[in-house]
């Protein structure tokens, strides 16, 4: 099968001839028709964001595809099957903590290397194989929609994030970071649960665009740097207690700006990081005992997250219409990483067809 190799961190990825995935018990083969090129992939390749990666490597995080073959545990799985391939990978042998990679992009710690070995090779090929856990059923689609429905992979990350601050319809949710592609999406997710929004960031244009899109269930702020300010125009946006904070913030934000919207939150809120950003954010130890808020890290989302996710969008409570998608053969591979890089930004998507 052709697949694109990353033989070596700052080289272009080569598309070649490698050989097919073997099925074990346990384990699906599919063929990949569409998977995401995410924004910061060029990052990543190059070795800027120090990703825990053994080369050579077939990258590619998740996608869409079609089943070509089964192990003999999956009773409901056939041949044919339009599914979306999930690339958090978790060990087997440990239930309560398990070592967890994103197949085709990284290792969660050293620990997790090994996990990496065997799930080594992502979605930039024409098949890919994957544990059975990690193949949910999608429905029949048109494969010329195969690129939208790669859109499960930007809305899961803060759909996980929601599930674990137990984000209930009627609430107000704080989504902080909200003008980036998981930022927006999580703003779509929230309205979709039935939530109201509050969505921070610095692009005007962009929270202008979410106002347009969601209406009155969304109500902005642009953050100006100054913590106070910000705080209390988030606690004014929202019109009451807000009950949950999503952070989705990027690399280079100030902790200042997670501290504001952490201190927006309610008596008894709760708050959920997400993020990326480097600094450690310093957090008032007293007011967090006293007003009981919770704190909590979150990576990724629990298993069952994308088979309630493609619920909502079959639904129509979420739309993949809304996602504006350029998509490229694998032989165009690099000119997509390029592509990505240089065209981000809310319900933007660059994907692959192998």
């Amino acid at each position: 099968m052709k697949a694109a190799v990353l033989k070596a961190l700052g080289a272009p990825l080569a598309v070649e001839s490698v050989p097919d995935p073997v099925l074990g018990t346990g384990e699906v083969i599919v063929d990949v028709v569409a998977t995401r090129m995410l924004a910061y992939a060029g990052e990543v390749f190059s070795g800027e964001r120090q990703y825990l990666l053994e080369l050579p490597i077939v990258p590619g995080p998740g996608g869409v595809g079609r089943v070509r073959a089964v192990g003999p545990d999956a009773t409901r799985l056939a041949v044919g099957d339009w599914v979306s391939i999930d690339p958090t990978v978790r060990s087997r042998d440990d239930t309560v903590s398990p070592d967890i990679i994103l197949q085709g992009l990284t290792a969660g710690s050293q620990a997790a290397l090994r996990l990496q070995r065997h799930y080594h090779d992502g979605a930039f090929a024409q098949q890919v194989r994957v544990p059975t856990e990690n193949i949910s059923l999608i429905g029949a689609i048109d494969a010329a929609d195969a690129g939208r429905w790669c859109a499960l992979g930007t809305l899961l990350i803060p759909y996980g994030g929601l599930l674990a601050g137990r984000l209930a319809a009627g609430e107000t949710v704080l989504v902080n970071g909200a003008t980036g592609a998981f930022g927006s999406a999580g703003v779509a997710v929230g309205v979709a649960m039935g939530a109201s929004v509050v969505a921070t960031g610095r692009n005007e244009a962009a929270l202008a665009d979410l106002e347009r899109r969601f209406g009155n269930r969304v109500r902005t702020v642009k953050m100006t740097g100054n913590e106070e300010d910000d705080r209390r125009q988030m606690q004014r946006a929202a019109d009451g207690p807000v009950d949950c904070v999503l952070d989705l913030l990027p690399p280079m934000a100030e902790s200042s700006w997670v501290r504001a919207a952490v201190l927006a939150v309610r008596p008894c809120g709760r708050a959920i990081l997400m993020g990326g950003i480097r600094d450690d954010v310093a957090l008032p130890y007293a007011w967090m005992m006293r007003e009981c808020i919770e704190i909590r890290g979150q990576w990724m989302y629990p298993r069952d997250a994308t088979q309630r996710m493609i619920g909502l969008i079959r639904s129509g409570l979420i739309r993949l219409e809304d996602f504006a998608v350029t998509e490229f053969p694998l032989d165009k591979v690099n000119e997509a990483v390029a592509h990505a890089a240089g065209n981000t930004g809310p319900f933007k998507m660059t994907v692959v067809r192998p």
